[in-house]
């Protein structure tokens, strides 16, 4: 009986020494598993993602900037006041005379006389001189007949134009002068008040410069600070912007320095 119960002793220790055994084995795998180890285990890199696509440059459509139509008016007709007369470009028909011509309401020294449109505008032209600078101005002759151009044409091709040439006969042109009668008709004029002003504001009110002193060579003629032809503001603005000062260059025609 006693051999009995010692062999269930024995029995009941040696089970619970494989239990302690089992238990602490767990616990050295446990630990081993959350030691790190000698070798470093590399961390795989995150999948590359493809780069990002810059946007496309949003291109503006391209602004279309209207240019000036040199085709709006007639240069040939005698009743568009875009007409071009020189001594290559003779009015026709040579004793052409305008159906509108107005007397000028401005001071004079001759009844002046122009078509409609370019009397308004010298006389509004007149009105800013006085209004802006104080200053006087006066027609000194305006539109000429063909008759009166063979009366007046001389001989001198550099001072006055040919009958049937002449651009006082297309009723769009003035000489322009102070009523005082400074440097009328002289190149003395464009050191006055006067004319220094014609110079600068002319251009605003649809008149040109007609006779530059460096553009002898194209137009044909003599300085002429006095002699204003009217062409319209669109026009007078475009070469005013533009630079140019002959309507010969602006149109590109030929220079016109002497009668073929």
């Amino acid at each position: 009986m006693r051999r009995t119960i010692a062999a269930a002793v024995l029995a009941g220790v040696i089970a619970g020494a494989i239990a302690i055994g089992a238990a602490a084995g767990a616990d050295r795998d446990a630990q081993a598993s959350n030691e790190p180890s000698g070798t470093p285990t590399a961390t795989p890199d995150p999948t590359p993602s493809e780069p990002a696509r810059p946007s496309p440059d949003v291109t503006a459509p391209p602004v279309l900037v209207p240019s000036f139509d040199k085709s709006a008016r007639s240069i040939d007709d005698p009743n568009s006041i875009w007409l071009v007369v020189n001594k290559l470009r003779p009015l026709n028909p040579a004793d052409y005379a305008p159906a509108d011509l107005v007397t000028v309401p401005v001071a004079h020294t001759w009844d002046p006389l122009m078509r409609q449109e370019a009397s308004d505008a010298i006389v509004t032209m007149f009105a800013a001189a006085t209004s802006e600078a104080g200053l006087s101005l006066a027609s000194n002759s305006a539109y000429r007949s063909y008759t009166t151009q063979v009366e007046l044409y001389a001989g001198d091709d550099n001072l006055t134009a040919r009958p049937g040439y002449s651009e006082h006969q297309t009723g769009l042109t003035m000489d322009i002068g102070a009523t005082s009668g400074v440097c009328s008709l002289a190149t003395c004029f464009t050191d006055t008040a006067e004319g220094v002003w014609l110079r600068d504001n002319a251009w605003r009110f649809g008149y040109l410069l007609r006779y530059p002193a460096d553009k002898t060579a194209v137009t044909g003629y003599d300085f002429e600070p006095w002699h204003f032809r009217y062409i319209g503001v669109e026009l007078s603005t475009e070469m005013h912007n533009t630079g140019f000062t002959t309507l010969e260059e602006f149109f590109g025609l030929p220079a016109a320095p002497a009668y073929p």
